[in-house]
Parts: structure tokens; C-alpha cells; sequence
């Protein structure tokens, strides 16, 4: 085919040249009706630009092998209706008013503020994303990007920068008390991603069951129940996994949030942590730790990372997820030596290792002091928040139980009889606008639904929404 004679910005030049060559291989009758619909349908879903110039009929027909005449009377017929424009002497060109149903991309990122009608969202797992340091993360990218060797930009060692390893293997000993090895640290797209390693590695040792909290975060059950190892719920009890349970269930690996369990907000007592850790040695067994919030603790010192007291029969996750914002899809994982050759090998096969540029820019972060100033911000804005939930909840329900707050980003509100059942007390409030989640949407078996217990998550609310929020759902449930 040529396209002699044609503007550059014709019809033969663009992609939509081939939605037209059907009309050339079409019986003898039906050539006519299949060009048109072709150029309509090549107009209607942009291929072919309002503003195109289309190609004389005389050269379409001669690329195309049909004859001039059924062209033409394809072009008379398409002007007719409106979809092309002929000036005399100037030639063909889609006209101005076809409108090209231009495919849109749908966004299912979970923001349950935007849902319509939602004035506050209590609902926990965000950070206030304000408070992400553009500045500074700004700062730090410049000076990485006019100091990075070319050859980081290739494929990187799939665990991690060696810089970013050793920043974090300094940083966690340090403000966590974790046994930080960089050889044995692995880079991650966050706790999910940690979660689906080390699941399908215990997979792939035969291990088909994995214990999970509860209640705890549903997040965990999916995770290792799509690497094939099915999660079996176990209890908790006011010092932290129940022991009982745990050893008659006969797993071998359990996941926690030891310092500061969600959603209970309960910090395993010292003798707890060292009995999971007797029975980890016990079974040759392994505790997965996701310590999701551990840098948030207000009222005394952070408890230490359980990993620290047995580096061999603990992983230990994290992320900035919490700390910076999620969306930058960045943690870390501390594997026992026993499982760092497999671990990496399959990080390795599933994507090559983490983007090179962004490693480096979070361990410039580090170097440069920027995280412990961002974690000491937050701390700040959090503890008031915080202070203005209690407050707020003290003033209108003030025989509500408030647990959890020493630490985290949420908070356990059990309010006093009467506010039951719990479905009732969620339907009310979600009609005056208030988002909450249930204690119970977080447990494997329903609870007593005639006593509301909430999960109030309040990091991502300035003060005056908290009391806002509290507000509506007092005069929500009055009387």
C-alpha cells in the first residue's frame, strides 16, 4: 500500500489505517457499508481526531484497491451525518462535533471519605497524608538524582540497595531495638508484600496453616490465604495471643503485632513475649511480626521489636505506611538466616527487586536525619489528636471505656449500655455522616452485638473534625 499524496497527518499515517483495511477484503457489495462503519467507528473512539485530514478519495481508493466512486459516496455519506467536513478545494477532515468516547479509568484505591454523604471518617488505617515532608523528600531527590551512578539504575541485588539496608539495619536497632543484619534485610513494597513472601515460602516448606489474631487485621488472612497456607484465628486475652489455644492448634507460625495489637491496642506483657518465644523454640516454629505502628507510642518509651530477643524464630515487618505516606509502597522485612536464601530468591522472581531510585531516595532520607524529624512530627500531631478523641468522647458519652491509646493511631471506644445492638448504633450514625468501624467487623466470629465497641482511627483527623464527629454521633443516638 502507499500513501502517496497524502497529508502526514492523513489517514494512512495513523493507527486507524488498519481499522480500514477490512473494507478492502469485504465481498464486492458490502465494501461500501464497511468502510463507513470502519471510519465511524475509528471517529467515534478518537483514532481519528476531530481535526484530521483525511486523504483525497482518489489516493484512499487507490490504497485501499477499491474503486474512487465507493469512496466518495462513503465520504458524501459521512459528511451528511455529520461526522466529516468538505470544503471545496481544501479536502476532508473529521468534523468538530464528534465527540470520541474516550475510555476512562476507574480509581478503586479504598478512600471511604469520599463515599457521598461521609462528613467524618473514623474509620482506621490512614496516616494524615498532609504531613507527608514534600520538602524535604523533594530535597533528598534532587540530590540523589544528580549523584546516582547510572548503574543503579539497572536491575538491583533483589534484597535491597546495600546504602538503604545499612541505613535501616541502623535505624531499627536503634529506635525498635531489632537484631538488624543488612545481609538478612529484604526491601518491600510495604507489609502486604512481606506477608505474600514469607506466606509463600511457608508454603513451599509445607507448612498449609498459619495462626492469625483475633481479632485482628482481615488483611493478614488474605494475604496468606492466597499463598496457600489457610489462617486459623486464634484468641487473645488481656496479655496478648492466648497460649492455650496457640499450642493446641498445632501450628507452626503465627503472625502478631506485639507492641501495639490490632485492633485491641493492647501491648503483650513481658511474660507473654517470652512464652511465644519459648513456644516458637518448642516447635522449631516461627512468630511473623508486623510491627505496623511501633514508632508511635506517646505516654512512656516505645516497647521493643520482638525480634530483638530471637532473631532466629522471629521475621520482623515494617513499612512507612504509617510514618510517610502508603502510596509510596515501601518497607522492610528481617528474615531468620534459615529462610534468607529463599526469601530472596523468590522477591527475586517476583519483580526483579524494588525501584533503584526510590530506595535511594528514602535512604538519603535517613542519612539526612529528615525521618527522625517526620517521625517526631507526627508523634506531635497524633498525641493531640489523640487527647482530643478522648476528650471529645469523655464529653459526650461519659461512661464510654477508652482503651488502646497509648500508642498507635486508633483507639477502642465501648460505650455503655443502651447504644445497642451495635448494628443499630452503626446505622444511625452513618446517617448523620460519621464513618466507624466495628470492633466486631475485625473478629472471625460475631460478638455480643448488644455492646458497641469501635475502632475510632483518628490520625488522619485534624482536632475540630474528631470533635465534629464525636458530636454527630452523640446527637445521632440521643435518647
Amino acid at each position: 500500500m502507499t500513501s502517496s499524496g497524502t497529508n502526514p497527518e492523513g489517514l494512512p499515517g495513523s493507527a486507524a489505517w488498519e481499522l480500514l483495511l477490512p473494507a478492502a477484503s469485504a465481498p464486492a457489495r458490502a465494501r461500501g457499508r464497511t468502510l463507513q462503519a470502519a471510519l465511524r467507528e475509528a471517529m467515534r473512539t478518537g483514532r481519528l481526531a476531530p481535526g484530521t485530514r483525511l486523504p483525497s478519495s482518489r489516493d484512499l481508493a487507490r490504497d485501499l484497491g477499491v474503486s474512487r466512486g465507493l469512496v466518495t459516496e462513503a465520504y458524501e455519506q459521512l459528511t451528511a451525518e455529520g461526522y466529516l467536513r468538505s470544503d471545496r478545494g481544501a479536502g476532508t477532515w473529521v468534523g468538530g462535533a464528534v465527540r470520541a468516547a474516550s475510555p476512562r479509568a476507574r480509581d478503586l484505591a479504598p478512600r471511604p471519605a469520599g463515599v457521598a454523604g461521609v462528613r467524618v471518617d473514623f474509620v482506621p488505617g490512614s496516616p494524615d497524608l498532609s504531613l507527608f515532608p514534600r520538602a524535604a523528600w523533594a530535597a533528598a531527590q534532587r540530590e540523589v538524582l544528580a549523584e546516582l551512578p547510572h548503574r543503579d539504575l539497572g536491575y538491583p541485588d533483589p534484597r535491597g540497595l546495600p546504602r538503604l539496608r545499612s541505613a535501616l539495619a541502623e535505624l531499627l536497632a536503634r529506635r525498635r531495638g531489632v537484631a538488624a543484619d543488612p545481609e538478612r534485610i529484604v526491601v518491600v513494597s510495604g507489609v502486604a508484600q512481606a506477608s505474600a513472601l514469607l506466606g509463600s515460602v511457608l508454603h513451599a516448606r509445607g507448612l498449609r496453616e498459619i495462626g492469625v489474631e483475633d481479632p485482628g487485621s482481615p488483611q493478614h488472612d488474605g494475604l496468606y490465604e492466597a499463598a496457600g497456607t489457610r489462617a486459623i484465628p486464634l484468641p487473645l486475652d488481656d496479655e496478648g495471643l492466648a497460649l492455650r489455644p496457640l499450642r493446641a492448634s498445632g501450628v507452626r507460625a503465627v503472625v502478631t503485632t506485639p507492641a501495639h495489637q490490632y485492633p485491641t491496642g493492647i501491648a503483650y506483657s513481658a511474660d507473654r513475649r517470652a512464652q511465644l518465644l519459648d513456644w516458637a523454640r518448642s516447635v522449631d516454629g516461627l512468630l511473623l511480626e508486623d510491627d505496623y505502628d511501633g514508632d508511635f507510642r506517646y505516654d512512656r518509651a516505645p516497647v521493643g521489636a520482638l525480634q530483638g530477643l530471637d532473631p532466629e524464630h522471629v521475621a520482623y515487618a515494617g513499612s512507612v505506611s504509617k510514618s510517610l505516606a502508603p502510596g509510596l509502597r515501601l518497607g522492610w522485612l528481617l528474615v531468620p538466616e534459615s529462610l534468607a536464601d529463599e526469601v530472596v530468591d523468590r522477591k527475586r522472581t517476583m519483580d526483579l527487586g524494588h525501584p533503584s531510585l526510590d530506595q535511594a531516595v528514602f535512604a538519603r532520607f535517613v542519612a539526612r536525619g529528615d525521618y527522625d524529624r517526620q517521625l517526631r512530627r507526627c508523634q506531635r500531631a497524633y498525641r493531640e489528636r489523640r487527647d482530643a478523641l478522648v476528650a471529645a468522647l469523655g464529653e459526650h458519652f461519659p461512661h464510654a471505656r477508652v482503651s488502646g491509646i497509648a500508642a498507635g493511631l486508633h483507639a477502642i471506644a465501648e460505650l455503655p449500655e443502651g447504644y445497642g445492638p451495635e448494628n443499630r448504633f452503626v446505622g444511625r450514625v452513618a446517617a448523620a455522616g460519621v464513618a466507624v468501624r466495628p470492633l466486631g467487623e475485625c473478629a472471625h466470629a460475631r460478638g455480643d452485638d448488644a455492646v458497641v465497641r469501635l475502632v475510632l482511627g483518628y490520625a488522619h483527623l485534624p482536632p475540630a473534625r474528631i470533635r465534629e464527629g464525636v458530636r454527630l454521633m452523640a446527637e445521632a443516638v440521643a435518647g
